[in-house]
């Protein structure tokens, strides 16, 4: 007969990590050389607490974008907000208790200006 494995089942939550990090290191420094560790932390995404441990036992950090640019996230937003709005017109235009107004012309041909200018920012910004 061969072993039956019994599964258990995922109860959710947090995994659990392989080495957890729960002993405490005290540090003593200026509120100024406090500032500028936080800063240096911030600027790199990582957390005062990650900073410190990387630089005491490489004493290098390699930094790796984590995020796109903030420009591309920008105009990503602004494209979500753009496809909703045209999503409800075009529901509107497609429900037959609806009329399509003179005002629901307008947005849409200022919608399809912006989206215009966005497809022109994007152009630019690859280059």
């Amino acid at each position: 007969m061969e072993p039956v494995e019994i599964k258990q089942k995922n109860k959710g939550g947090r995994p659990v990590k392989a080495v957890k990090k729960s002993r405490v290191l005290t540090l003593k420094c200026s509120n100024y050389e406090r500032m500028i560790i936080t800063a240096k932390a911030k600027k790199l995404e990582l957390s005062t607490s990650e900073y410190l441990r990387e630089m005491a036992l490489s004493g290098k950090i390699n930094f790796q974008a984590k995020a796109l640019p903030k420009e591309v996230l920008a105009l990503t937003g602004t494209l979500n907000q753009m496809a909703a709005n045209l999503n409800q017109l075009a529901k509107k235009s497609n429900n037959v208790t609806e009329e399509f107004t003179k005002m629901d012309f307008m947005v849409l041909k200022w919608l399809s200006d912006d989206l215009k200018g966005f497809a022109l920012k994007i152009k630019t910004f690859l280059k």
